[in-house]
């Protein structure tokens, strides 16, 4: 006889609460990764990330019931591979920060649940659905709306903010296979302690600047952000089904646009709201279609 699991309740509010956390974790990331930039490359600026990151999860795991017990695993090879694609995805978005508009960059990382619809079936053995390939085909319309090839000049930021998108897809790819094993702090440590190693191993060969009075602070919001965002889309998650938390997101476009164009004077095209709303809709029946019991 099996025992009936009972849904957890819905809290929309507190869901979109948890999730303006997350959009203004990504919005102060993105703000003091191009204040960052104008002293650092991507490799310091992720060696210092990681390291502050690192300072707070051990100080999380010392207060915690079990310890730093909680950070051992025996799956230390899918770590690896989860680590590797996310610090790549990171310091690409970091270096489309400093080239694309911020509207435009958040409109092109809308992409990555279509990313992890195409790559879920091989990676994970899931089902390729029609409902996925639809969600797909609107994805790539909406990706050449906002990119506008041939009407606005493409270059290397655009690149970097769609592969970033496809880096963090497999990163959550992983991520999945993860949590069915380690818990979030076992992450997160493992996340910031290789990021760590990794960025210093690409930093070193021009030396590892110290930061000025001017990049210190943003240096601390990165690091904090960098954990903050992933803490409150969590936190998020647990409150409301994905179907009602990943609308939500959606928000993120406009704050982040409307903020290039105080700040840094960018430009509001139409064509990015318009591309990001046919993006969003294909992640909208993706996730439609996954919540059915029957699942096509």
């Amino acid at each position: 006889m099996t025992t009936a699991v009972l849904p957890l309740p819905s809290r929309p509010l507190l869901a979109l609460a948890w999730m303006l956390g997350a959009i203004a974790s990504f919005v102060a990331m993105a703000v003091a990764g191009r204040a960052i930039q104008v002293e650092m490359n991507t490799f310091e600026l992720m060696l210092y990330r990681s390291a502050i990151g690192f300072v707070v999860v051990c100080a999380a795991l010392a207060a915690g019931r079990t310890g730093f017990a909680a950070v051992r695993t025996v799956h230390a090879g899918l770590h690896l591979r989860r680590n590797l694609f996310h610090f790549t995805g990171q310091n690409l978005w970091f270096y489309a920060v400093l080239l694309v508009p911020l509207g435009q960059l958040a409109a092109l990382e809308f992409t990555n649940p279509i990313w992890v619809a195409l790559l879920a079936p091989v990676m994970l053995g899931e089902r390729m659905t029609r409902a996925r390939l639809v969600a797909a085909a609107l994805g790539f319309v909406g990706v050449l709306i906002v990119a506008q090839p041939g009407v606005a000049p493409l270059g290397p930021g655009h690149a970097a903010g769609l592969l970033s998108a496809l880096c963090f897809a497999m990163n959550l790819v992983y991520t999945r296979k993860i949590m069915a094993f380690d818990g979030v702090l076992c992450v997160l440590f493992w996340m910031t302690l290789s990021q760590g190693a990794m960025s210093l191993a690409l930093a070193l060969p021009g030396g590892v600047p110290a930061p000025s009075a001017a990049v210190t602070p943003w240096l601390v919001v990165v690091g904090v952000t960098g954990l903050s965002a992933h803490y409150a889309l969590t936190s998020a998650l647990s409150h409301a089904p994905a179907s009602i938390v990943a609308p939500m997101e959606f928000l993120r476009l406009p704050v982040v646009a409307v903020l290039g164009a105080l700040v840094y004077g960018e430009p509001l095209h139409v064509a990015v709201f318009l591309g990001a709303a046919l993006i969003v809709a294909g992640n909208l029946i993706g996730l439609r279609a996954e919540s059915r019991p029957s699942g096509d």
